[in-house]
């Protein structure tokens, strides 16, 4: 073996382990820009090159039709102490993007890197300034504008696992290390980046596969929130401000150094995890019918029935009328008209009759007012009147489907829908559980079914106590607490004030229901105010 041959194994031998190394950093990366940032040090580590770029293909929408382009992704120069990646917002707008077609939509193959990237082959190219197959105006003007001197060159495809070109290396100026002198990229070094190239296509095709995966999942999340959206407007309301105020209280406890709280920091993935399940929190309402979930008034189903109600009053009236009305027309019986006394007391008689059934009417369109609560007396004045027959046979003024509903004490729901709409939860947990969460969201069925849970196990659908839920599931409560108590689009109830939410808080907390430290973090911190700005109306923000 000749000394070269010895060099020559020698740096094959190196190079392997270096390649070896390379591959199970560029495996374990999982920041995209970091990996990027990587490759090209690694590429101009191995080659000696001095400076280097390297293009991620994009695609870019217009009017009529999708084109693709190189984007400089990372730039570097080592002489020069130039290292700019992209996103960074250090003039990356200095490099435009190369396009891989023409206006007329032919291929672009008068750059090294486009024609790389479309041939999928690579270029060696001794001295830029000696070729003239490519377009080199761009080095030249640089090297013009700076003093720097392009000469030897290497264009390398990345091509993924589907043999697309998801990049191309584009490296400068190799040196000798001994003479500093820049020469030509040699076989053996061409090899090696070649290597390094297709483990990084492999690396980056790997990190943006699982980009993409997470970009659909959660447009999947959101698109089912939207369908709740659809569902009931306000619901969908509902879901995205909890997301908000979830990562407002979650934010807000990171920030946390002292206190019962400082221990209890989120990291990024637990963080994507709270997130998903605030998204996820009400899915299960899909599975429960819209005249439950929208019901505004005590006798709403699919509309008002307080219509039918008035409905039948206005014929009882109208009944009472021309009962009168035959009665003073029929006279004594004997064939003799009524005296005028007498027809005054039957006026009189179908007067008192019509302004009790209006009165009535009137009492029972406030009862059927979700905010109207019932007391004793007034349930008591609803039986009266359902129990009353205005004419022996007739139907009475109130159903007994209707009188249930307008005894309903507090809200507008009864006990059977009250189940119906608390089973969501219990729906929720079931659709969640079906889904193949990764391991760092294993968590977000149980975070997500249990926001109605309270730490005295008074809550539901499970009574589960203090012990059970841990922060996560203590903030998501207090957020879907807070965000019901302040929502403004409720068609059923006024919303409260931000003090007055912050009181019934305060009041729960002491009975409680939720979380101390973490209700006394979100009023001192006021925790609320981006929340209170951007949501709430003006005349509800007093604190």
């Amino acid at each position: 073996m000749t000394e070269f041959d010895n060099d020559s194994y020698s740096f094959k031998l190196t190079a392997a382990k270096n390649i070896i190394g390379i591959a199970l950093a560029l495996t374990a990366e999982h920041d995209i820009n970091r990996l990027l940032e990587r490759i090209l040090d690694e590429a101009l580590r191995i080659s000696t090159a001095d400076a280097g770029t390297l293009y991620i293909v994009t695609e870019v929408t217009g009017e009529n039709e999708t084109r693709k382009q190189l984007d400089f992704a990372f730039v570097r120069n080592k002489s020069q102490g130039i290292r700019i990646l992209a996103g960074s917002g250090t003039g990356t707008n200095k490099f435009p993007p190369v396009p891989l077609q023409k206006e007329d939509g032919s291929d672009n193959l008068s750059y090294a890197s486009s024609y790389a990237a479309l041939a999928k082959e690579t270029l060696n190219i001794k001295d830029i300034y000696d070729s003239t197959e490519f377009n080199f105006e761009g080095a030249r003007a640089y090297d013009e504008k700076t003093g720097y001197r392009s000469r030897s060159m290497l264009v390398i495809p990345m091509i993924d696992h589907e043999n697309n070109v998801i990049g191309v290396l584009q490296l400068l100026n190799a040196t000798n290390y001994d003479t500093e002198e820049v020469i030509p990229f040699d076989k053996e070094q061409t090899n090696v980046v070649s290597a390094l190239a297709s483990l990084a296509a492999t690396a980056l095709s790997n990190r943006q596969l699982i980009a993409n995966l997470k970009h659909l999942f959660d447009s999947f999340i959101k698109s089912i929130a939207a369908a709740v959206d659809e569902k009931s407007p306000y619901t969908g309301g509902h879901i995205n401000r909890v997301v908000e105020l979830v990562q407002l209280i979650a934010e807000g406890i990171n920030a946390e150094t002292t206190g019962p709280l400082a221990d209890a920091q989120f990291s990024e993935d637990e963080l994507e995890e709270l997130k998903i399940a605030a998204w996820m929190h009400d899915v299960g309402k899909i599975t429960t019918p819209e005249y439950v979930v929208n019901k505004s008034t005590k006798l709403e189903t699919i509309r008002d029935g307080i219509h039918v109600v008035h409905l039948r009053f206005q014929l009882m009236v109208k009944e009472l009328e021309t009962f009168a009305l035959k009665k003073i027309i029929a006279g004594d019986g004997k064939g003799n008209p009524l005296s005028p006394s007498e027809v005054q007391s039957v006026k009189e008689t179908f007067q008192r009759e019509k302004e009790q059934l209006e009165s009535d009417l009137d009492f029972i369109c406030k009862c059927n007012e979700s905010k109207f609560f019932m007391k004793d007396d007034h349930v008591q004045r609803l039986e009266e009147i359902a129990g009353r027959q205005m004419f022996p046979g007739h139907d009475p003024l109130l159903t007994s489907e209707e009188l249930e509903n307008l005894s309903i004490r507090k809200g507008n729901l009864t006990t059977a829908e009250r189940k119906v709409i608390e089973n969501h939860v219990v729906a929720t947990q079931k659709i969640l559980c079906e889904l193949p969460f990764p391991q760092h969201l294993k968590k977000v069925p149980q975070i997500a079914s249990a926001h109605h849970e309270k730490l005295d196990g008074s809550g539901y659908p499970y009574g589960k106590g203090a012990k059970d839920l841990d922060i996560p599931t203590r903030i998501m409560a207090i957020a879907d607490i807070f965000e019901a108590l302040t929502a403004p689009d409720r068609p059923y109830k006024q919303p409260m004030s931000l003090s007055m939410a912050l009181d019934i808080l305060g009041f729960m907390e002491k009975d409680g229901h939720i979380d101390k430290e973490i209700v006394r973090l979100f009023r001192e911190k006021q925790l609320f105010g981006p929340y209170a700005r951007q949501y709430l109306k003006p005349e509800q923000v007093d604190v």
